[in-house]
């Protein structure tokens, strides 16, 4: 039995695929949810086979929760349902990924269940850049059963220690296991790299201060840690906030 979340913000499209699913037979409903966030919580508690999820959803899109969807211990596979064909459907050609327009038909439903494979994160970007959508909004953690979502606005910064990457932000700190180069490359100007291993979010970032042997270190508001910046980046951080 395929085990199968739906997600989308409309109560009616939620049903027509639900309707779908039992007339395909061998399918179990895993759940519904109407958000991306919602769809996520979902997905970590009931593992999934496939997610449905809907591309145009309020608050956290159908891309950003599938990137998000990607660091479940069993990541399922997305076939994602949309009525902007303008959008992936024609930008992006591989079997990797389900698109299905809507209104959903059956035997294109049947398809997807039976080719959908897992994304992998170079799908997602190129996903991301076909769609122009905005960088995502929150960074997703991992704790046993359970996503935490931590808006980016509320992350101080990222500190890469061996295999984890460290995310310090208002309320504690997090473990994840995205590097601090693909966080850069997706997060852009509102994080700047201050060392190999921390990346700093400039809507914190207090004062720098110079120290007594000639070497640079970061102060964030609302963060007691002092961050130094190493020799080599030092130059550039001085020259983008015109130090």
């Amino acid at each position: 039995m395929l085990t199968v979340l739906i997600a989308d913000d409309e109560p009616p499209a939620r049903e027509r695929l639900r309707r779908l699913l039992a007339e395909i037979g061998g399918v179990g409903v895993a759940g519904e949810a109407a958000t991306g966030s919602e769809a996520l919580q979902q997905a970590a508690r009931c593992s999934p086979d496939v997610v449905l999820l809907d591309v145009r959803m309020p608050g956290m899109d159908g891309i950003e929760t599938a990137r998000h969807l990607s660091v479940l211990e069993e990541p399922p596979a997305v076939i994602f349902t949309t009525a902007y064909d303008q959008y992936a459907v024609n930008a992006f050609e591989t079997r990797a990924v389900g698109y299905l327009l809507k209104p959903v038909h059956k035997d294109k439903l049947a398809a997807a269940l039976t080719q959908a494979n897992r994304l992998t994160r170079p799908q997602l970007q190129r996903l991301a850049a076909a769609a122009g959508e905005p960088r995502r909004s929150h960074i997703a953690a991992r704790r046993r059963e359970e996503v935490r979502l931590i808006p980016t606005a509320e992350i101080l910064f990222f500190q890469a220690e061996q295999k984890y990457t460290t995310v310090r932000h208002l309320q504690g700190e997090d473990l994840i296991e995205e590097s601090l180069r693909t966080l850069e490359e997706e997060l852009g100007s509102g994080f700047v790299r201050i060392h190999r291993n921390a990346l700093v979010n400039v809507r914190h970032l207090e004062r720098i201060e110079r120290n007594p042997d000639g070497r640079y270190s970061v102060r964030l508001r609302g963060c007691a840690a002092v961050l130094t910046v190493s020799r080599r980046l030092a130059g550039e951080l001085l020259e983008r906030f015109r130090i």
